[in-house]
């Protein structure tokens, strides 16, 4: 897997608003925010997409979506609800080959969403 901007950020090759760090997971604010919050929560390990994960990912996984929680309490999201997305390939929007997780929230989410 060639080496992404998330790598970057990682690496603190490249800053970004990390709202949220430990031993496995990364989160900050999106650079192109889509909401008035737009958080990305990434793996440090690196992982091209949802399609790339295997059964040995299962915590992995727990843990992206449990801080994704976390950081939705703590950006003052839970009162008024939020939108977690994994957008995964080409079709399905995805821009970064590194697999992250999108927290949206701050307005009213539309239906469908794309």
């Amino acid at each position: 897997m060639a080496q992404t901007i998330f790598d970057k950020i990682i690496a603190r090759e490249i800053s970004a608003r990390i709202v949220y760090e430990d031993d496995d997971v990364l989160a900050f604010y999106d650079v192109a925010p889509k909401a008035p919050t737009h958080i990305l929560v990434i793996p440090k390990k690196p992982i091209e997409n949802l399609l790339a994960t295997t059964e040995h990912d299962t915590v992995l996984l727990g843990k992206l979506l449990a801080a994704s929680v976390h950081v939705a309490r703590a950006e003052g999201l839970a009162s008024d609800g939020f939108r977690v997305v994994i957008n995964t390939g080409k079709n399905g929007g995805q821009s970064v080959d590194h697999l992250h997780l999108h927290i949206l929230g701050g307005r009213q989410m539309a239906w469908p969403p794309g």
